[in-house]
């Protein structure tokens, strides 16, 4: 019944205007005269035949709080007007009309106007906003008018972002984003800077246009203050949070001065003052020295002695020097004629195995215990070892597996010096020299035990230097104008050419290499390297949109403790810095995720991450592993503990290393939070099975101190220890490795293994799908469909009132620095999507950027139920493949 009569008003305000028509016809034949003349009613047009003109029309309106709007029309010549909202009639008896003479053209004008409530609008329920529009009648037919929408309007309360707070060095970029409330109409956007009005008509360095953003281009000493955006339409005004902006200038040294006179100490001196300029606004004090001093008369300075208590003291201090001398000698020739194994330990406590210090030297000559007198032994070089740590090479390494440094006790006699001579530095190195056993070196070595020539003055790191070296690792492809990705199998590191960055009928052959060799960038203070030195190329080629480049890192990424950079090497061959991870830029962006940094680029050239700690509690990520080999004596079993960066490139190396030596990982390697507290490391082997396995003397827990770990960025840094079985019938090896830095975390590898290599479990060092296909071109490249992509550009780059274009795109997918950079592209919303693309190689996770979309409420499609249809022929095969 309901249904009926809606219908029913539904079909008689359609015929409203009909008869309003018929009852002026009624009128007007009523009206005729007796001659049956026509005598025309006021509200009759002239000029029949004449289609209504329309003077007025509606405009679009906002209802504020409850107050109704008025909407207007006039037309002339015009029999009725009447207004139709929404698709349906609005009741004659809600227009009011009125009408008047065009003294001109001395035709009547009609004007029609209705008022629309705030109840109207909220009760309407439909896929636009509410709008009406004007009908007008004459004799030759009708005319509408533009559709006017009515809205009502609304100013949130809550900014979608508020400007952050910024610390920025004099003419840096300062960068304030301000995302205002949500309002109908769209608020505008003003800044004030300490309550007043920024004008940045008067300031040619300030930008407030870009997407309602401050941009200060080159930041002043003058721009350090509280900023403020204002929003504002016609309901209200809303604040946003303060952001206070500090400008700060780093302090610089000044000339040094003259060298001052010489002094009574035969020195002078010289300073200089931290003032060109001095730090202001909280920036860095001056490195370096303020006062230098050396010697003036080139070491040739002899102080004179005043009076006669000098010439007795200098006397008597000569007297007691001559004393101890000759107490010395008479030490050293008694210990000379009484020792038989030419073996001094300073400290008593090496038979505990614990971290002492061992000073090997060279055998002086004409001592009896030379095992080859014929060989001229090296009396400058000695070499000092904390512990029996970790080696050098690899004739360190067999020193420490197969010399006599391992066999029983008793073959090492331990003298302890006493506190008076060690102050002297009587045994200020111990010696060590070694007698030739029977059964010291494996059946079939016959090389002597003779002098040891070191080779490296570094402790404790072995470097693999036996091995043949790699300097770099490459990969090339030809890539054209549709794009496509370059991967360095298992190493992190990939290049994505998008779809257009190369101009059509062009092609090139791009290559990119990970440099494996000697590190050129060199830290400096406490800069660490985070990532390889990684180079792409050729140099001189020119892309027309930004291309990606993918880094792995091995940081433990906060802002709160890390200070990121990313740098470049320029053609000299000197590093310079591109930006800062978390600076403002329009050159470049990047975008540090928690194991690699994606930037994007407009030039080719070689390119690495450097960290600065600002805390202690700066973090490091570390992957330890273990590998396992026999030894050549059949009873041996080496370990081999690596510690190297958090990166796939690294560990390659070491797996290409141990690949060559025989070596197996023994488990799966872990990850080992490494902090920059100034701790060293310790690697020890537990839990090992007695009476089955024996760990030789000194290896059973090795040290690497904190600047060795803290800055590996050379060869893989490792420890090594020698086990040795009881029986030829033990196969089978469990122990544990405990690897922890002091006041740091740790981390146990659990060894279970059989030493015999046809009944060892292989534990794969990577996933194969990484290098399947080092280069790829064209669509198969991408995981979005190239259709999908142009669509999903064509939306988000045309701005939306209610902010659903390419800022929401890239706040949806955690992009939410720096977007002055997107704004500076032709294509913001492609920029975005290239940068989706180098995140998601390996996922291809196109649900995630559906649910993206579907939350913007732009679209409503899944990518992953795409029909073939949609996709044109070019991506056809590819979506397929990866099931889309």
């Amino acid at each position: 019944m309901g249904t009926g009569a809606a219908d029913g008003s539904r079909g008689a305000r359609r015929w409203l205007p009909w008869l309003g028509l018929c009852f002026w016809a009624a009128g007007a034949a009523a009206a005729r005269g007796a001659d049956g003349s026509e005598i025309l009613p006021d509200s009759i047009p002239s000029a029949p035949g004449t289609l209504p003109h329309f003077i007025e029309e509606p405009e679009d309106a906002y209802i504020i709080k409850s107050n109704p709007i008025a909407l207007r029309c006039k037309a002339r010549p015009a029999m009725q007007i009447f207004f139709k909202c929404n698709g349906e009639w609005v009741h004659q008896n809600e227009h009011v009309s009125e009408e008047s003479l065009d003294e001109s053209s001395g035709l009547k004008v009609r004007e029609v106007f209705i008022n629309v409530t705030r109840q109207q609008v909220e009760d309407f329920h439909g896929p636009e906003d509410y709008w009406c529009q004007c009908v007008a009648w004459s004799h030759l037919g009708t005319s509408k008018s533009r559709k006017a929408s009515v809205r009502i309007a609304y100013l949130r309360k809550n900014f979608e972002q508020d400007p952050q707070g910024r610390e920025v060095p004099i003419e840096g970029m300062i960068v304030l984003h301000c995302r205002p409330p949500e309002g109908v109409p769209a608020a505008e956007v003003e800044w004030l800077k300490n309550e007043e009005p920024i004008d940045s008509e008067q300031d040619e360095n300030i930008d407030t246009r870009a997407d309602h953003n401050l941009i200060i281009r080159q930041a002043r000493l003058s721009d350090s203050g509280n900023y403020t955006c204002m929003a504002a339409n016609i309901v209200a005004k809303r604040r946003s949070l303060s952001a206070t902006v500090v400008v700060y200038v780093d302090g610089s040294w000044e000339v040094w001065s003259e060298w001052s006179v010489c002094s009574p100490e035969c020195e002078h001196l010289r300073i200089r003052e931290c003032t060109a300029p001095p730090p202001r606004n909280g920036g860095k004090f001056c490195e370096g020295l303020s006062q230098e001093s050396e010697n003036c008369t080139d070491g040739l300075c002899i102080l004179g002695i005043e009076n006669a208590s000098d010439i007795a003291l200098y006397s008597g201090l000569g007297a007691a020097v001559v004393a101890v001398a000759v107490l010395v000698i008479g030490v050293t020739l008694y210990r000379r004629s009484h020792s038989d194994y030419g073996v001094d330990v300073i400290d008593s406590s090496a038979l505990t195995g614990g971290f002492q210090t061992f000073n090997f030297k060279t055998v002086r000559q004409g001592n009896s215990l030379l095992l080859n007198p014929a060989m001229q032994p090296d009396l400058t070089v000695s070499r000092t070892y904390s512990g029996p740590i970790c080696l050098q090479d690899p004739l360190d390494k067999e020193l420490m597996t197969e010399s006599s440094l391992f066999n029983p006790l008793s073959d090492i006699k331990v003298k302890v010096q006493s506190s008076f001579m060690v102050s002297l530095g009587v045994s200020e190195r111990a010696e060590y020299h070694g007698k030739n056993h029977s059964g010291t070196f494996p059946h079939g070595n016959n090389r002597g035990f003779s002098t040891i020539h070191p080779r490296n003055k570094t402790p404790y790191v072995q470097n693999l230097s036996s091995l043949p070296t790699r300097t770099e690792l490459r990969t090339t492809g030809v890539f054209g104008h549709l794009g496509g990705r370059l991967v360095m199998p298992n190493t992190g590191v990939s290049l994505l050419i998008p779809h257009g960055a190369i101009p059509e009928e062009n092609s090139w052959e791009i290559y990119m290499s990970i440099n494996q060799g000697e590190p050129s960038l060199q830290s400096d203070g406490s800069e660490v390297l985070l990532s390889p030195e990684v180079t792409c190329g050729p140099p001189d080629m020119l892309v027309t949109t930004p291309f990606a480049l993918t880094i792995p890192h091995c940081a433990d990424v906060s802002s709160e403790h890390w200070n990121i950079h990313l740098k470049k090497r320029t053609q000299q061959g000197k590093w310079e810095e591109v930006m800062s991870v978390e600076d403002e830029s329009t050159s470049c962006y990047c975008l540090l995720d928690p194991f690699a940094c994606h930037v994007l680029l407009d030039s080719f050239g070689t390119y690495a991450l450097t960290g600065e700690p600002i805390t202690d509690c700066a973090v490091k990520q570390l992957k330890v592993a273990v590998f396992g080999c026999m030894s050549c004596n059949s009873l041996d079993y080496n370990l081999r503990v690596y510690c190297v960066d958090n990166t796939p490139c690294a560990f390659q190396e070491v797996v290409s290393d141990e690949r060559h030596q025989g070596g197996q990982l023994l488990e799966e390697p872990k990850l080992l939070h490494f902090k920059g507290n100034t701790f060293s490391l310790q690697i020890s082997v537990l839990d090992i099975p007695p009476f089955l396995w024996r760990i030789k003397p000194f290896t059973a827990c090795q040290e690497v101190p904190f600047s060795r770990v803290w800055s590996s960025n050379r060869q893989p840094l490792h420890c090594a220890f020698s086990l040795e079985r009881y029986t030829p019938t033990t196969t089978q090896l469990s122990c544990k490795i405990c690897i922890r830095q002091l006041k740091g975390h740790e981390q146990i590898l659990q060894v279970q293994t059989s030493i015999l290599e046809s009944e060892r479990e292989t534990i794969t060092f990577f996933a194969q799908e990484d290098s399947t296909f080092p280069a790829q071109t064209g669509p198969k490249a991408f995981k979005i469909p190239y259709s999908i992509r142009q669509r999903i550009c064509a939306t988000f780059d045309t701005p939306n009132a209610k902010g659903k274009d390419w800022q929401m795109l890239a706040q949806k997918n955690s992009i939410n620095r720096n977007l002055s950079y997107f704004a500076t592209q032709s294509s913001p919303s492609a920029v975005i999507l290239n940068l989706w693309e180098a995140r998601h190689q390996q996922d291809g996770d196109l649900d995630s950027l559906a649910c993206a979309l579907e939350e913007i409420g732009r679209t409503h499609t899944k990518l992953s139920n795409i029909t073939e249809a949609q996709i044109d022929d070019a991506d056809f095969n590819y979506s397929r493949q990866n099931g889309l």
